[in-house]
């Protein structure tokens, strides 16, 4: 019978698209790059709150991408590992729900019709047609991917700090 050591505990090559917690890396990727993609094709209008959309879509993107790699390659075998994967996905988690949240407020004030100026102080009244009904509705799939990929995170930094207690 095999032992089990600590160096052993994440998979590598291969091995990650039979784990349960690894399993979701694809999925993180489609639907986090789908929230990436939607924010970018409306106008990031409100600045600031679709500014912190984007950067999280992105930073989330990207080093779910290294840490793929990381695992593809067989990079992850120290014993630190297994709770470094925990905390990276908590902190997704944590950025992806914040993310969401604004997404959603904005969402719902355009949805309503009022466009927060550059000031931020008074709210301006706008129908929903044309180009803006099309920029609502980028906006309802962005915010259903983004609760999606936060999901997605969250099964991940669980199922990853199961394997880590395990370890």
């Amino acid at each position: 019978m095999a032992s089990t050591t600590s160096g052993d505990v994440l998979p590598t090559g291969g091995g990650i698209f039979t784990s349960i917690p690894d399993l979701f890396f694809i999925p993180e990727f489609v639907f986090g790059g789908l929230v990436w993609i939607l924010v970018a094709s409306t106008r990031v209008y409100p600045d600031h709150p679709l500014g912190w959309v984007m950067f999280v879509s992105v930073f989330c993107f990207v080093f779910t991408t290294l840490w793929f790699f990381l695992f593809l390659c067989g990079a992850n075998q120290s014993s630190v590992w297994p709770a470094l994967d925990t905390f990276y996905h908590f902190l997704a988690v944590v950025f992806y729900l914040s993310a969401s949240v604004v997404l959603a407020y904005i969402t719902v004030l355009k949805g309503w019709g009022i466009t927060i100026n550059s000031s931020g102080a008074t709210p301006v009244i706008a129908s929903l047609t044309g180009e803006r009904l099309k920029i609502y509705r980028l906006d309802i799939a962005a915010v259903v991917m983004s609760y999606v990929a936060t999901l997605l995170y969250f099964l991940h930094a669980i199922f990853s700090a199961i394997r880590w207690k395990r370890a």
